[in-house]
């Protein structure tokens, strides 16, 4: 069974929005993601010409990236009253990675005191940075 050019598209597009709950990617993934997906909506109403498929994704990742970072940036000036603070996605067991969500992305997190777990959905600080993982303490723990 071969799969049509427009079921590629829808399949690409969901790995890659996939892949943003997994690595974070300042949600490139996934606005590439959701052009490949509206690609494979376009290609499933007729447009079957593989280059003119490639240039459309190609172009509607650009436009939606710039679009996106824009609004991000303006957002992000009137919003950002605490850049150092988080909240868990998963538990962070101790001496263990975990999920943080952090300036509106998925990261993966450490807490800096390794005796000491955190539980899903709580409040953390941010206290470095470590290559795309975060050194965490809870809330608690600073109050």
């Amino acid at each position: 069974m071969s799969l049509s050019l427009s079921m590629l598209w829808l399949l690409a597009g969901s790995i890659l929005c996939l892949m943003e709950l997994f690595f974070p990617t300042a949600f490139v993934a996934f606005v590439m993601g959701i052009s490949a997906l509206v690609v494979g909506l376009v290609a499933s109403l007729g447009v079957t010409a593989f280059s003119v498929q490639v240039i459309l994704w190609l172009l509607l990742s650009t436009v939606s990236l710039i679009v996106s970072r824009r609004l991000f940036s303006s957002a992000k000036g009137s919003q950002n009253l605490d850049a150092k603070e988080g909240r868990t996605l998963t538990e962070i067991p101790m001496g263990e990675s975990g999920r943080v969500l952090y300036e509106g992305n998925s990261w993966l997190a450490r807490c800096a005191d390794d005796t000491q777990a955190i539980l899903p959905n709580q409040k953390v600080y941010v206290v470095k940075q470590e290559g795309t993982t975060l050194i965490v303490l809870p809330h608690n723990l600073l109050n």
